[in-house]
């Protein structure tokens, strides 16, 4: 079993693009994480420079967010302590960065690279569940992605943050319709 969190920073949980459901997202993930230790878990993170496009400052339509080395950008504290199975926790080579070039908004994660520099897209299996933030941002670009390149996906409903829960569950009836499976 391979599974994909999306995004799981602070800015997207409580900070300047905090989405509804994400802590409560944030902790169905781990629960799941430990009920299932055998499994391979990978992390993408947004990271940003200051230049972003992405930023409104820079022209682009988001808040600052997840610029690098910011408490922002961090993947959720919870992913390193409160995982039991140390191997299913965040570190260089399970998490893939995204959004590093200053002009390229990348909303899904697919070819995001971990510090190796190995493309998450080179790396997963044919099998993928995916969780995280935002359902109709990055979550359904990364599902989109992954559909597309033939592989079958899981989107595990109970584990996602949204931006506004009308438009997360219309995504999800969007991706069911493009073969995922909505769980």
């Amino acid at each position: 079993m391979e599974v994909l969190i999306v995004d799981c920073q602070y800015d997207f949980i409580d900070g300047s693009l905090a989405c509804g459901h994400s802590e409560e997202a944030v902790k169905n993930i781990i629960a799941f994480i430990n009920k299932n230790p055998d499994a391979k878990i990978f992390y993408s993170a947004d990271n940003h420079s200051p230049k972003h496009c992405s930023y409104i400052p820079n022209g682009g339509t988001w808040p600052v967010h997840c610029q690098a080395g910011t408490h922002g950008a961090e993947l959720h504290e919870s992913f390193f302590t409160d995982i039991n199975n140390p191997s299913q926790r965040p570190n260089d080579y399970t998490t893939y960065y995204k959004g590093e070039n200053d002009s390229v908004e990348e909303y899904s994660a697919y070819e995001a690279k971990n510090l190796a520099g190995e493309k998450l897209c080179d790396i997963l299996g044919h099998e993928v569940i995916v969780t995280g933030i935002a359902t109709e941002f990055c979550v359904k670009e990364s599902v989109t992605a992954l559909l597309e390149s033939g592989r079958k996906v899981t989107v595990e409903a109970d584990m996602l943050g949204w931006v506004d829960e009308k438009n997360h569950k219309k995504t999800l009836d969007e991706l069911a319709k493009m073969g995922a499976v909505i769980e």
